[in-house]
């Protein structure tokens, strides 16, 4: 008892004399960074920047667009950037700490009335993506959002399910957009498509794992899609996530730790040559887990959970050469449960044993150049790597194991991607762009088709095919109120020589100051994971080899309403069509459902879907410490399998309704200390699924549960209430911050369905429920 209350004192001795001494002097910081030319990406010079909440600070950009704001208060500041001949633009409520300088990045819109005066309001970055070409079904992400959004756990992929029409479990962070299944988005990082990144992932849910591996130390405002997207974007079907790393600081060196539940952080960022304004930046992360299961096997307890991720960046700006940067991003997870004792078993497949191993790697080379100063030239090249090692055994009462699930899949691409992007006018934007992707691949899956049957080989397959895609896009602004993007995107695949030619494009009416519409529309393709083309069939024969894209046409609209300087309504009915959907024949098998890692069975594109609603934002943005946003989504998402028969999806909850609210206090004597507290709640539709066939089920209690697969997905739970926290308190010190924070995901206990399963204590066939709650302490400093 005296221990603990020593220790009780020694932290708030600790606490008290933190919060003193950052008490002592008035601390600020310096806000720099660049001005671009949204439309080409070119630096702009002679750019006004200063703070709308302190005049007297400001400054003007050089030719090489670099801004520099010194003695900036520490605390919350807007940041306005003006220049003649472009309407102005804003970033609201920039968080300035005492520890890192604050680097920003404004891309302006010229205005092609620049000899007539014409009054415009202030854009904010937030409202658009960063992507010029997208008019709508897009939102920027920012960092700091999910940093501060309760449910988001500095995971970007858990932040989304946020917005508008977006769907994600507790247990996992798979995005189901529009009742379209996590496997459908595209992940993308520097310009390339990459594997799953996120740990544990495809294992659950394909498409999704349980946290992101990408590090908010290191990730930069990225941009996310919901419906009709660029032509840029090839081999994605129901939204794509373009993330973007940021460049470390040039000048200064700044490090970050930060120890948690979750895992042990370590980021790094700096400069490698002041005078050539080179930088890097670095994160590293353990498993809080993983490290305490090492140091103390004795204590180990359910099994082995253990996950560790590294992110980096280096950048190179030249004189005259253009800038070249080096980048990367790794993972490598490992899960091996203990069985449980026999009389502790509930249900039947308590007695199969799962175990993992997975390692996923993205690395890259980039270079961009200017030509003159209105065409930017960007090449990538880039290798991916995802391994999968997975085997399942099932013990009897007796602990006998008999093999279940055996499986290897190893993917390596190879990536070249190059586009050009030229502005012809203030009024007229081309970009044009070519990707080739060598996949390579090596698998073997061999599984029981059931509980009592010995396992088969399912899928082995060795070699290579290639997949590549070519776009053209334009933007042109027929007047400042009126903006349409053309579009065009080819892709072939050389495995069976499919192809696709797919149209674009979009339009936006700048109807007054305050509203705007926008339209929408794309068709896009996607090829199916390799091991699902290498199924085997009669004679070891590959009936899937020939498997065509899957399609959907989508039709997006958008209206804006801009209530208030820092209130906005955004109202946006969508609607899609899948057709050519791998299905089996005479079943209401569709992939549309698919969450499993591998299929076995023979696909044919007979299959079709299809997927409208309405999606509801209005948001407050932070301001005066105060921030809220309200999203609804009503929606109906249809499939029909190879039967012919339409069924809802597997994904189609019919309602989302999140609430956020979350508020700020800036305290202290010289306004150093920030105290937050966040919260989300959501209602929405419950899980669908199957009703189970009991008659074949109870033949063998216990074995193989039999579903009626004629009624699929015809039943639905209640609805689910969730409850999201964030709290935190930030202390700032001379070039010292520390911040305690504690967030949590789940706090209503809402119980996710994991299937039917036969009930060995009651002898009955029962839904298998289960609450999961993630919860994380952490203490972080930055220095």
């Amino acid at each position: 008892m005296m221990k603990r209350k020593s220790l009780f004192l020694l932290l708030a001795i600790l606490f008290l004399s933190l919060t003193l001494a950052a008490q002592n002097e008035p601390l600020t910081q310096t806000i720099r960074g660049t001005v671009t030319d949204r439309a080409s990406g070119v630096p702009l010079g002679y750019v006004t920047v200063q703070l709308v909440d302190l005049s007297s600070i400001g400054g003007v950009t050089g030719d090489d667009g670099q801004f520099e704001l010194t003695k900036v208060p520490l605390g919350r500041h807007t940041v306005k950037a003006s220049l003649t001949g472009y309407d102005p633009t804003e970033l609201h409520e920039i968080l300035v700490t005492s520890a890192k300088e604050t680097v920003l990045s404004f891309s302006m819109n010229e205005n092609i009335r620049q000899l007539e005066e014409v009054v415009v309001r202030p854009s904010v970055n937030k409202e658009q993506p960063m992507n010029k070409m997208a008019l709508s079904g897009g939102r920027m992400l920012s960092v700091e959002e999910a940093a501060r959004y309760a449910g988001g756990m500095d995971d970007p992929a858990r932040l989304v399910s946020s917005f508008a029409g977006v769907a994600a479990g507790m247990t996992t962070n798979g995005i189901s957009i529009h009742g379209n299944a996590p496997h459908l988005l595209q992940w993308r990082l520097e310009d390339v498509e990459v594997p799953n990144p996120n740990h544990f992932s495809d294992i659950s849910v394909l498409g999704g794992g349980i946290l992101s591996s990408l590090s908010s130390h290191v990730l930069g405002n990225s941009d996310f899609f919901t419906g009709a997207f660029p032509s840029e974007y090839g081999n994605a079907l129901s939204g794509v996530f373009d993330m973007k790393l940021r460049n470390g600081n040039n000048r200064q060196y700044e490090h970050t730790f930060q120890l948690g539940i979750l895992g042990i952080d370590f980021a790094s960022e700096g400069p490698i040559s002041r005078k050539h304004h080179s930088s890097y930046i670095v994160n590293y992360r353990y498993s809080t887990t993983g490290l305490m299961g090492k140091i103390f096997p004795q204590i180990s307890v359910g099994g082995t959970l253990d996950y560790q991720d590294l992110n980096f960046k280096l950048n190179f700006p030249t004189s005259k050469a253009g800038v070249f940067s080096l980048w990367g991003t790794a993972l490598k997870d490992k899960v091996k449960p203990i069985l449980e004792d026999v009389d502790d078993w509930k249900y039947a497949d308590d007695g199969i044993l799962s175990s993992a191993n997975q390692k996923t790697m993205a690395a890259g080379a980039g270079y961009r150049y200017f030509f003159g100063s209105n065409t930017l030239w960007k090449t990538t090249f880039a290798y991916t790597y995802s391994h999968l090692k997975t085997y399942a055994d099932i013990y009897d009462r007796k602990l006998d194991p008999v093999p279940y699930r055996d499986a290897f899949m190893r993917y390596g691409n190879v990536i070249l991607t190059s586009s050009l992007n030229h502005k012809f006018a203030s009024w007229h934007t081309h970009q044009t762009g070519l990707t080739v992707s060598r996949l390579r691949y090596d698998m073997r899956v061999d599984a029981s088709p059931d509980y009592n049957a010995q396992m088969v080989n399912v899928a082995e397959a060795n070699g290579n095919t290639y997949l590549a895609s070519a776009y053209t896009n334009s933007s042109v602004m027929l007047s400042n109120r009126f903006t349409v993007t053309l579009g065009l995107n080819a892709q072939v695949l050389t495995l069976n020589r499919h192809w696709t030619i797919e149209p674009r494009m979009g339009a936006k009416w700048q109807a007054s100051r305050k509203s705007s519409f926008a339209f929408g529309y794309g068709l896009h393709s996607q090829m199916e994971r390799l091991n699902a083309y290498f199924v085997k069939g009669e004679n070891d024969g590959l009936p899937n080899k020939n498997l065509d894209f899957t399609k959907a046409h989508h039709f997006t609209f958008a209206y804006n309403y801009k209530l208030s300087e820092n209130k906005n309504l955004r109202i946006e009915p969508y609607f899609q069509y899948l057709y050519d959907v791998p299905v089996i024949a005479d079943s209401s098998y569709s992939v549309l459902n698919r969450s499993a890692f591998y299929v076995d069975n023979v696909l044919v594109n007979e299959g079709n879907g299809r997927n409208y609603g309405i999606d509801i934002t209005f948001e407050k943005y932070l301001s005066r410490g105060l921030y809220y946003m309200i999203t609804g989504s009503v929606f109906d998402s249809k499939y029909r399998g190879g039967n012919g028969v339409w069924h809802d999806t597997k994904f189609n909850r019919r309602y989302i309704v999140n609430g956020l609210i979350g508020k700020e206090w800036i305290f202290g004597r010289k306004r150093q200390h920030i105290l937050g507290a966040n919260i989300r709640l959501t209602v929405q539709g419950g899980h669908r699924y199957t009703p189970v066939d009991e008659e074949a089920s109870l033949r063998d209690p216990g074995k193989t549960m039999h579903y009626d697969e004629s009624r699929a997905y015809s039943e639905q739970f209640a609805p689910l209430f969730i409850a999201h926290y964030t709290f935190s308190y930030k202390l700032n010190m001379e070039r010292t911050a520390h911040e305690f924070a504690v967030k949590g995901i789940n706090l209503t206990q809402s119980k996710e369905y994991y299937g039917h399963e036969y009930n060995l204590k009651t002898l009955q066939i029962e839904p298998k429920m289960r609450a999961t709650s993630l919860v994380n302490i952490s203490y972080k400093i930055e220095f």
